[in-house]
């Protein structure tokens, strides 16, 4: 790509050098020098005094370290930032919020792989196909959809959209997840720190004069998995990110415990459908080899931990992290799971990164319409804070906000709260679940799963049902908080062709909960920033958000899947032996729910996971020892 050309840079110099002739002292001595612009600071924050409708618009094409398309150049990411006219006027830089996206230009129409395999674990049928938009910030987005620039570039940031390799403006090619797009985000955070070079579209290259140097990232699902990424570069000037919905390791999202597991809705979906779908750059064709390794490498047959999926886990790369880390996610989220958010807050806590943590009752959303006042209030000060130095008190608040199940919201000084312990409870021959161990006898299912999905298998849990074991307490005397992450560990054989065992912690009890959705309350706008007048989309104001409910007799709260083969290593696979008993050991999902008194908790085993796992045909035999077998629950005091 040319970048600039030799006429163009003498032309400029040409008339610069004929203005230089042909000013007067006179005519130069009357031009007043132009006020330098500052932030306006109150009550330890920035104000809202710079214009949205008068933002500069600039896009850069910024040189990353990597060439991922091999095409012998050095990948590019297309950057476009508004950023306050005064940082071209009057000399203000501003620090910029900046987020990462595969998805500004929309999507393609992909299909997932075969999920109903054969006798030999082979595919036994026709391909699903993909929604052509994922939740979260996905589909031809129009420029600039959002709150950031109505609500954080008054108040003094430049804020900027980055089209991940691959996708919109950017060369590259997309990898879920793989090195090359975290350096291909970490070079937008370079180039507003003088460390990359940068052209504007007409080839000219282009510095961030106006820049601090100081940065945040933010974003939900995709968008938020590549705030994490970056920070574990350690790169300077990613002062902080906001990563909501996202992933900490990729095998986490596509993989569990040696298993292939889609992520919630999305049942066939792997890395390589996902980097073929956000595939938007121009040149439709010089990304096929490296798509085509993403299904060979990402192995489907096994669900093994290899190099391949260790280069998508960030968490190995934690201690790098030096941005201080909002961590933010919905506690009924099944598409990026909760072990995404928990096993990265463990992370912070262990390298002493600066942290927060917002754990919400709906799914795979953006928390800020539900909870609107506060959330702005909080990230601001976080940035502010962090980009800017100001004491503002958000770093002597409470580090963690969970909302409860009947939407009020309890602040705690960590996750999980602090006295939490484990209980365990067995499994006994008898379908009860209590601490006393009843006699280690056998009870077994026949898999159903490939036909039957899970939430028809839990119901009437007293009721006998050969396709599932059901195992429940009595009715609790008081309250009950669930708070981290359950242990399943039984003793068990299997005899047919499906390896999975999964395991569903149940809330049995009538009730209203919530689900994953969230409903628009059209009655109830709120103008949170400034607007753009004639500008679509520009209002500055939204509407606020609700919680989708459900009452129902029952909740799958959480659950956690295992390929028996992998019962001793999840990098490799052992001989499962049809009869022959093992001990088998997994976590399910961390989960802070409440069983209400007078409801009863309930682990049911089944193998085949219909929306999420491989589904193998029908029939295997699962038989589990009863008196030995267990669930470990971390329980949380009544007074946290």
């Amino acid at each position: 790509m040319v970048r600039s050309t030799g006429n163009r840079r003498t032309g400029i110099a040409v008339v610069c050098a004929m203005a230089a002739v042909l000013a007067t002292p006179s005519a130069h001595a009357a031009q007043p020098a132009p006020e330098r612009a500052e932030l306006k600071i109150s009550g330890g924050e920035t104000q809202p005094v710079f214009s949205r409708a008068d933002a500069v618009l600039q896009q850069v094409d910024v040189q990353t370290e990597v060439d991922s398309d091999g095409d012998g150049e050095r990948d590019t990411v297309r950057m476009r930032i508004l950023r306050p006219k005064e940082t071209d006027t009057a000399g203000l830089k501003v620090a910029t919020v900046v987020e990462a996206s595969p998805y500004w230009a929309g999507g393609n129409d992909v299909p997932n792989h075969v999920v109903d395999l054969d006798e030999d674990g082979l595919p036994a049928n026709k391909s699903h196909r993909l929604d052509p938009r994922k939740p979260g910030l996905t589909g031809p987005a129009v420029a600039y959809s959002g709150y950031y620039d109505n609500y954080f570039l008054p108040r003094g940031y430049a804020v900027a959209q980055v089209d991940s390799l691959g996708t919109g403006g950017s060369t590259g090619c997309p990898t879920s997840g793989g090195r090359n797009e975290t350096l291909g985000a970490k070079a937008a955070i370079d180039w507003l720190n003088g460390r990359a070079k940068g052209w504007d579209l007409d080839g000219e290259e282009t510095r961030a004069n106006w820049s601090t140097g100081d940065a945040a990232m933010m974003g939900i699902s995709y968008n938020g998995t590549l705030p994490t990424a970056v920070a574990t570069t350690g790169v300077e000037g990613l002062k902080a990110i906001v990563p909501i919905s996202g992933i900490s390791s990729w095998y986490d999202y596509y993989r569990a415990n040696g298993g292939v597991v889609a992520p919630g809705t999305y049942q066939g979906e792997d890395t390589d459908v996902l980097a073929k779908y956000v595939y938007s750059r121009a040149d439709r064709e010089i990304c096929a080899p490296v798509l085509d390794a993403l299904e060979r490498d990402q192995d489907r047959a096994t669900g093994d931990w290899s190099a391949y999926w260790r280069e998508r886990d960030y968490l190995k790369d934690a201690d790098r992290i030096k941005a201080a880390t909002f961590v933010v996610h919905g506690l009924n989220d099944w598409n990026v799971k909760t072990k995404n958010a928990d096993r990265l807050w463990e992370a912070l806590k262990k390298n002493h990164v600066p942290r927060k943590l917002w754990l919400h009752q709906a799914g795979h959303a953006n928390p800020m319409p539900l909870r609107m006042e506060e959330w702005l209030r909080q990230v601001h000060h976080w940035f502010d804070h962090y980009l800017y130095g100001l004491d503002n008190g958000i770093t002597s608040e409470p580090r963690v906000d969970v909302e409860q199940a009947d939407f009020s919201w309890k602040r705690q000084n960590d996750w999980p709260a602090t006295g939490t312990r484990d209980t365990a409870l067995r499994l006994n021959a008898d379908g009860t679940l209590g601490r006393a161990a009843g006699p280690a006898t056998v009870r077994s299912l026949t898999d159903a799963g490939r036909t039957v999905p899970a939430e028809q298998l839990v119901t009437s849990p007293d009721t006998a049902n050969p396709n599932r074991l059901a195992y429940t307490t009595g009715a609790l005397t008081k309250d009950l908080r669930l708070n981290g992450v359950p242990e399943v560990d039984v003793r068990a054989s299997l005899d047919g062709t499906s390896p999975y065992v999964t395991a569903l912690l149940v809330d049995y009890g009538r009730d209203t909960r919530a689900t994953s959705g969230t409903v628009t309350d059209t009655s109830r706008q709120v103008c949170y920033g400034e607007g753009v007048p004639g500008l679509p989309g520009e209002t500055g104001c939204a509407y606020r958000t609700r919680h989708a409910t459900e009452t129902a007799d029952f909740k799958i709260v959480t659950r956690g899947w295992l390929d028996a083969r992998n019962r001793v290593s999840y990098a490799r696979q052992s001989k499962v032996v049809e009869g022959r008993e093992y001990r088998l050991s997994w976590d399910m999902q961390p989960q802070d729910y409440v069983f209400k008194a007078g409801h009863r908790l309930g682990v049911v085993l089944i193998s085949t996971d219909y929306d999420y796992t491989l589904r193998h045909p029908a029939g295997t035999v699962m038989t589990v020892r009863a008196g030995v077998s267990s669930l470990t629950l971390p329980v949380a005091p009544d007074r946290p």
